[in-house]
């Protein structure tokens, strides 16, 4: 099946590893052209030279309230366009309703909810017909993690945004989509296992709750997100898609 990727244009945000990488991976690897971004010059000048033609590194961080316009100017002066962006983020600290304070809460807020409100906005404005815009939201939009209260606090907010931006750009032609993962084999995953004490152990319970009995691959969600962002899913709009291996429990 043919995406219709070759030769669009996009920005990842949060790219140089994790699943904002895999998503990166699968639309370069289906022709797309594309602008990877983080906080560090380095790990973003790592991630260009790995994922190699097509791709563009920007070192930039999502808080920052310049940030959407000067990755958005980098993919129109590199490549002539831009067809849509990728909003995915670090995830915010881990703890329990009592244990996060409130510079954590602020610093959460300004990266992961309001950094991603002004990354959509600034992609609204300039976007065209067909443009898409995707968030990479959670799980726990649906159903809370244990011991990720701040996730658990603003990834729904980031939801119900995505909806209502849904509703107002689709009689310009404009898509927003969002992404939920679960368990999703990356170094974040890994390490919240490991804050049980035993990494393994937690591991092998929480396989035992997934229906397919195992965690997803990074590749599985990139390419998840290459199809949604691609012209192929042209009649999907404001839908919020679990890549979870079934383990969300509602419809």
């Amino acid at each position: 099946m043919d995406l219709g990727l070759k030769d669009r244009v996009y920005v990842v945000t949060g790219a140089t590893r994790g699943l904002g990488r895999a998503s990166a991976e699968a639309l370069l690897a289906e022709g797309a052209k594309v602008v990877v971004t983080g906080r560090e010059e380095k790990s973003v000048a790592e991630a260009v030279a790995e994922l190699g033609a097509g791709a563009v590194g920007v070192a930039a961080d999502n808080a920052d309230p310049e940030a959407a316009g000067r990755l958005i100017a980098e993919a129109r002066s590199r490549f002539g366009r831009f067809d849509g962006i990728l909003i995915s983020v670090g995830g915010p600290a881990p703890g329990f309703g009592a244990d996060n304070t409130d510079e954590q809460w602020a610093s959460a807020f300004d990266t992961v909810f309001l950094g991603a409100v002004r990354m959509a906005r600034a992609a609204a404005e300039t976007l065209t017909e067909g443009g898409v815009i995707g968030f990479v939201l959670s799980g726990s939009v649906h159903e809370p993690i244990q011991g990720l209260t701040i996730s658990n606090g603003l990834r729904p907010g980031l939801a119900g945004f995505a909806k209502s931006l849904a509703a107002d750009l689709g009689p310009r032609g404009i898509r927003v989509v969002g992404l939920l993962p679960s368990r999703i084999d990356t170094d974040r995953v890994r390490s919240l296992d490991a804050l049980s004490g035993d990494a393994d152990a937690a591991r092998a319970a929480n396989e035992s709750r997934i229906p397919l009995r195992r965690y997803g691959t990074p590749e599985e969600f990139g390419n998840t997100a290459a199809f949604l962002l691609s012209p192929a899913a042209s009649y999907l709009t404001g839908v919020m898609l679990p890549v979870d291996g079934g383990a969300r429990h509602g419809f």
